[in-house]
């Protein structure tokens, strides 16, 4: 009997072969689009070669502005990465106490869960205009628009993660005396680490849409300002490297996430094959 397809198993080089043969797939595909066109026109920018972008990248990275003096790359990379930790940071904490309290708290869940629904439906994008007039053009309304943008579906989530939560162990906790500060301190709050960290894994990617479309709108400096400043000169060689740029970021911080969880809840990682 031939094995079925959801039985099969792949080995640990199988996998590293299959998870690296769409990447191989798009590069060669880029390298043959890329040769052609630039046999066809050395000047072609729609298309760099590897070459270019590399070359083009290291400037970015090592030359200074002949303007401002300083290095364009790592300038922008700070601002951005301050700006996306700060919003990320905000929604973070208050997803853990708003989705504590809806998920814990019978009241505050009539109160605050309506509204929460209702705001997850809402557009962040929308907002930016709103944000931008309320909180002007600085760094508030950069950061406040990534926060709204996260905050409310990582709020429900974790609303839902404690309301899973069995109801032995908080009548267990009750039965020894626990009042409910303790037992959000002893129960809830390490049951729900796991699955916090994991929204903020999540969020990341939206994260990062709402910090570009900020920085395209308004602001000086930054990863999403560059990307939308040198477009208008048609700049493949830049914006495609900050692109992969956005995303080694973006994977070394989800990988990170994932280490913490593995330090702050072991018990939620178990180990293959045990």
């Amino acid at each position: 009997m031939r094995l079925r397809l959801i039985n099969a198993r792949v080995s640990r080089g199988g996998a590293l072969f299959f998870g690296a043969l769409p990447f191989l797939v798009v590069a060669v595909a880029y390298l043959v689009a890329s040769g052609e066109r630039l046999a066809a026109n050395p000047n072609d920018k729609l298309l760099p070669s590897p070459t270019q972008m590399w070359s083009t990248f290291l400037d970015l990275a090592t030359v200074p502005d002949k303007r401002s003096g300083d290095l364009i790359l790592w300038i922008d990379s700070y601002a951005s990465l301050i700006r996306l930790f700060a919003g990320v940071s905000a929604a973070t904490f208050i997803a853990l106490t708003l989705g504590i309290a809806i998920g814990f708290i019978p009241r505050v869940r009539a109160f605050l869960l309506p509204f929460v629904t209702v705001v997850c439906v809402i557009p962040p994008l929308a907002l930016l205009p709103i944000l931008f007039i309320a909180l002007g053009l600085g760094e508030t309304a950069k950061i406040t628009l990534i926060a709204v943008g996260v905050a409310p579906v990582m709020v429900r989530d974790i609303a839902n993660r404690v309301m899973d939560l069995p109801p032995e162990l908080v009548a267990k906790a009750q039965t020894l005396g626990g009042n409910s500060w303790t037992m959000v301190l002893r129960i809830v709050l390490p049951q729900v680490m796991p699955r916090l960290l994991t929204c903020v894994r999540l969020a990341l990617g939206p994260a990062w849409l709402f910090l570009i479309a900020a920085e395209a709108i308004a602001s000086t400096e930054g990863l999403g300002y560059r990307i939308f400043l040198v477009r208008r000169y048609l700049s493949m060689d830049v914006i495609l490297p900050y692109v992969a740029w956005i995303t080694l970021l973006a994977v070394i911080t989800d990988w990170l996430l994932v280490r913490l969880s593995h330090v702050v809840s072991p018990w939620a990682h178990p180990v293959e094959g045990k």
